[in-house]
């Protein structure tokens, strides 16, 4: 089997001509049919769009542990969101309180979990894969935005997930 790497120039205009044809024939976005967990891959694979139809709440908590690479957000974190933004990061370890300390508005919602998500498809990252949980919430988002790049990496395991109202 012999692997074709497609230009940006090229992917855009197929995902353009793609997204056009489906406007055009008033299709709607892809919804995940599975009960668990789904995994999907970057736009360097048959689909670039996320499965689960999860809209995040307005307020909720969540456990976040973020590793792999050099980034700054490096740490395990637990998150309060109200109102779409977080109004609370503990550090739950070492890396975690000290990225805490330093830089409290580096701990991010979900949503900006996949917007990174979305941007590292967008820019033709080398991976960008993403689990959801059986009610459509990501539980792990991994992005590797070079395959032969030393610490572009990051992975993002999400848990504990408490919309506001069950907490």
């Amino acid at each position: 089997m012999t692997a074709v790497r497609s230009s940006p120039r090229l992917v855009s205009a197929a995902v353009l001509t793609g997204v056009l044809m489906c406007a055009a024939a008033g299709c709607g976005g892809e919804t995940s049919t599975s009960s668990g967990s789904t995994a999907e891959t970057g736009p360097k694979s048959a689909t670039a769009q996320r499965e689960s139809t999860w809209e995040e709440p307005s307020s909720y908590a969540y456990t976040l542990k973020s590793s792999e690479g050099e980034r700054s957000l490096i740490g395990t974190f637990r998150v309060t969101v109200q109102h779409g933004k977080v109004t609370e990061a503990v550090g739950l370890d070492e890396s975690g309180r000290r990225v805490v300390k330093q830089s409290p508005d580096a701990v991010p919602t979900i949503r900006e979990l996949l917007e990174e998500l979305d941007r590292a498809r967008h820019d033709q990252a080398d991976a960008a894969e993403v689990e959801y949980a059986a009610d459509g919430h990501p539980v792990r988002i991994s992005l590797d935005w070079q395959k032969n790049a030393i610490d572009d990496e990051a992975l993002y395991i999400i848990s504990a997930y408490e919309p506001a109202g069950s907490q």
